[in-house]
C-alpha cells in the first residue's frame, strides 16, 4: 500500500511494551513484505497469533491447466459456466478459468458467507461484477459494492460475507506476489503522482476493529510446497480477529472503478492508458465509459494490434462493446487473445466507430507475460465459434 494508516491502540514507540487496563501485554506482530524490506505493519493481539492446535489437509478443487493448444483466440461465457449449487462461497466456490505461474484467474458466484482464509501465495484482487460484500479481516472490515476492487494482502486472513438479496459475482485475480499500482504513477517515496487517474482519496481501507472470542477456530490456507500448491486447514487455539490497533502501509482496501479517471487523447490511447495494477508478470487495466478521440481523421475503435510478448484476457462487465459486435461477445464474456495471434475489431466495427465520441463500455483487463492454461471453468464454458468470427467460416475439417 502507498500510505500510512492506523486504526485502534498502537504504543507510542513500535517493539515496546503494550499493555491493557489490567496491565497485560498485547502480543505485537509484524506483517511485512520482501523479507521485511517492503510495506509492513504492526498488529497489536490480544492472544498469541501462533498459537495453533491442529493442522490437516484442505483438498483445493481441479488446479490442472489445459495449453492452449492449437493457438486460438477464446470466448468464455461466464453466465453460462454451470454452478451446481449457487449456495456457496466466495472462497471454496470459485471456478478456476485461466492461469499460469504468475496468476490465476476464477469466477465466483456466492450467496453464503465464506470460511476464514488466508492466501500465502500472492496478494488477491477481487472485481465485484454485481452484488454486496462485507469483507472481515484481522485488520477489520471492508464494505464492497458492484464495481469495487477489493485488494488483499498475501497472507491476510479474512472471511466474505454476501450482504445482498442477490447472490455475488466476482472476478478473482490471484497473485504469486504482490498487486500495487503501477510505478509510473507514483512518486519515488509512495505518493500517487498528479498524472495518476486515481489517488489516495479512492482507496478506501478498515476504519474500524473485529473482536471474536470463539476459541478454536478454523483456518483454510492456500498455500506452496515443493510438489506445487496445496491446501491446509489449521486450527487457531484463539480466534484471530483479537486485534486492538494496528498501523502501517500494509493493509486491505477497497477502490471502485467509477473513481477510475479515464485518459483520453485526439486519436486512440494505447492499453497502458488504461492501467490501474500491476503484479509480477501481469496489469490489471480498466475500460471504463469515457469521451473517446477527437482527431477529426480518428477511427476510435482500437486498431488491429499483436500482443507479442503478452497473452491479453478481458472480462467484460457492462455497457456496449462497439468493437465486438457481431462476436457473441456480451456482459458476462471474457475474450482470450493470446501473443502469437493479431486481433481487434469484428468486421464492420472498424469502420461504424468513425464520428463516434462516447464509449459506454466497462470492462476489466489483465494482461500477462507467460502464456495461460485454460482451468477447468473456462473449459466448462467456452463458445467454440469465437474464433471463426473475423473470417466468418470454421476450420476446414
Amino acid at each position: 500500500m502507498v500510505f500510512y494508516r492506523r486504526v485502534g491502540s498502537v504504543p507510542p514507540k513500535r517493539h515496546t511494551q503494550h499493555r491493557d487496563e489490567d496491565g497485560r501485554l498485547y502480543y505485537e506482530e509484524l506483517m511485512g513484505e520482501e523479507g521485511f524490506s517492503s510495506d509492513s505493519s504492526l498488529l497489536y493481539h490480544r492472544h498469541i497469533p501462533t498459537a495453533i492446535v491442529d493442522a490437516t489437509e484442505w483438498e483445493l478443487p481441479d488446479q490442472t491447466f489445459t495449453p492452449n493448444h492449437p493457438l486460438v483466440p477464446r470466448h468464455l461465457r461466464l453466465h453460462d459456466l454451470p454452478h451446481d449449487d449457487v449456495r456457496t462461497d466466495a472462497v471454496t466456490g470459485r471456478r478456476v478459468l485461466l492461469g499460469n505461474a504468475d496468476v490465476r484467474l476464477s469466477y465466483v458466484v456466492a450467496a453464503e458467507e465464506s470460511p476464514l482464509y488466508r492466501n500465502a501465495i500472492g496478494d488477491e484482487l477481487v472485481y465485484l461484477e454485481s452484488g454486496e460484500a462485507r469483507i472481515e479481516t484481522v485488520f477489520g472490515p471492508l464494505e464492497a459494492r458492484s464495481g469495487d476492487y477489493v485488494l488483499i494482502p498475501m497472507s491476510t486472513t479474512h472471511l466474505w460475507i454476501p450482504a445482498g438479496a442477490e447472490p455475488l459475482r466476482a472476478f478473482v485475480i490471484e497473485a504469486t506476489g504482490h498487486i500495487t499500482p503501477p510505478k509510473r504513477y507514483l512518486s519515488r517515496y509512495g505518493q500517487l503522482l498528479e498524472h495518476a487517474p486515481y489517488c489516495e482519496r479512492d482507496l478506501h481501507g478498515p476504519d474500524d476493529l473485529l473482536t471474536a472470542a470463539e476459541p478454536e477456530v478454523e483456518v483454510l490456507v492456500r498455500h506452496r510446497t515443493a510438489a506445487g500448491v496445496v491446501g491446509t486447514r489449521l486450527v487457531y487455539q484463539q480466534h484471530p480477529f483479537d486485534v486492538v490497533g494496528w498501523d502501517g502501509c500494509l493493509y486491505p482496501y477497497t477502490f471502485n472503478v467509477a473513481d477510475f479517471e479515464p485518459i483520453t487523447g485526439r486519436v486512440h490511447q494505447p492499453p497502458p492508458a488504461h492501467q490501474v495494477f500491476e503484479g509480477t508478470g501481469f496489469v490489471v487495466c480498466n475500460f471504463v465509459p469515457r469521451k473517446v478521440d477527437y482527431h477529426p481523421l480518428s477511427i476510435p475503435v482500437p486498431y488491429y494490434h499483436s500482443n507479442v510478448d503478452s497473452d491479453e484476457v478481458i472480462f467484460y462487465v457492462a455497457g456496449d462493446y462497439e468493437a465486438r459486435k457481431g462476436s457473441g461477445i456480451g456482459p458476462g464474456s471474457v475474450s482470450v487473445h493470446p501473443g502469437g495471434c493479431a486481433h481487434g475489431p469484428q468486421p464492420g466495427a472498424y469502420e461504424r466507430s468513425i464520428g463516434v465520441d462516447y464509449f459506454d463500455e466497462l470492462a476489466v483487463m489483465v494482461d500477462t507475460f507467460r502464456p495461460l492454461g485454460l482451468g477447468e471453468g473456462a473449459r466448462a464454458c467456452e463458445d467454440h465459434a469465437y474464433a471463426w468470427t473475423w473470417s466468418g467460416r470454421g476450420p476446414a475439417r
